[in-house]
């Protein structure tokens, strides 16, 4: 879903639709973002056969399907659902879902401000959306960076600053994650508390302030370490902490740590 929008979406895009009307050799929806109606042919309704179309989609129920053809000037467009996998429909869902909720935030701003929501549209929505790649980035970017980020892409401050305080408590900051796998050994007979407690001591060397962090075996003596932060940087900085503080514990009881990452 965007904010700049199209008259038809584009052949091999992924939609959200409504089932409208089931019929013996296929099925009519409707295409939630465009407001135009659709058709999936009988033999795009599922990879097997269908002997009733009853049995793979209910009147009312939402769809991600797939455009596989359009005629502008007959106002046709056919649609696929046997053509959409499950991971491609769980993006899709997940990307809708974002989309419905910046608009919604947008709405709150505008209101917030006395101003039209169309005109939140015009002069917020289309401009972040053209420079972030879609709204619900920018608000990422607006949670995690102030207003500045926004005002700097060139919308006025008004705007930014009730568009922040409408995201602040919806929409939450990116984060990205690193990994690595250390390698523990020893001969220890009592190795195994020696390793647990490395493991807990590099857990403890996290700030938790800045990083959350989750460790796990993958099958004695390899651990994998997971790190989560705003940024890189300090993704990097808490990764390096906790394995250097997991190195350190361990040799210091005779055992050998190498990392595999």
């Amino acid at each position: 879903m965007v904010l700049r929008k199209k008259e038809y979406p584009e052949i091999g895009e992924f939609v959200i639709a409504t089932a409208v009307r089931l019929q013996e050799h296929g099925v009519y929806v409707s295409l939630d973002e465009y407001g135009k109606s659709g058709y999936i042919p009988i033999g795009e309704v599922a990879s097997t056969w269908v002997k009733n179309i009853k049995d793979f989609v209910k009147e009312g129920q939402k769809l991600v399907l797939k455009v596989i053809r359009i005629d502008e000037k007959k106002g046709h467009i056919d649609l696929s659902l046997r053509k959409v996998t499950e991971r491609e429909k769980k993006e899709k869902l997940i990307q809708y879902k974002k989309a419905k909720k910046a608009e919604k935030i947008l709405e709150m701003a505008s209101k917030k401000i006395g101003k039209d929501f169309q005109e939140g549209v015009r002069l917020v929505g289309i401009p972040l959306e053209d420079r972030f790649g879609d709204l619900h980035s920018a608000l990422e970017q607006l949670v995690q960076f102030g207003p500045k980020v926004i005002i700097d892409a060139g919308i006025p401050e008004e705007w930014a600053k009730a568009l922040h305080e409408a995201s602040k408590d919806h929409i939450e900051a990116p984060v990205v994650q690193v990994s690595g796998v250390i390698k523990l050994s020893t001969t220890k007979p009592d190795g195994v508390e020696d390793i647990k407690r490395a493991l807990s001591d590099g857990m403890k060397a996290i700030d938790s302030k800045q990083a959350k962090c989750e460790m796990y075996t993958l099958g004695a003596p390899k651990y994998r370490i997971e790190v989560s932060a705003k940024d890189y940087r300090t993704a990097e900085e808490q990764m390096k902490a906790a394995i250097d503080t997991i190195i350190n514990s361990f040799k210091r009881t005779g055992g050998s740590a190498e990392i595999l990452r």
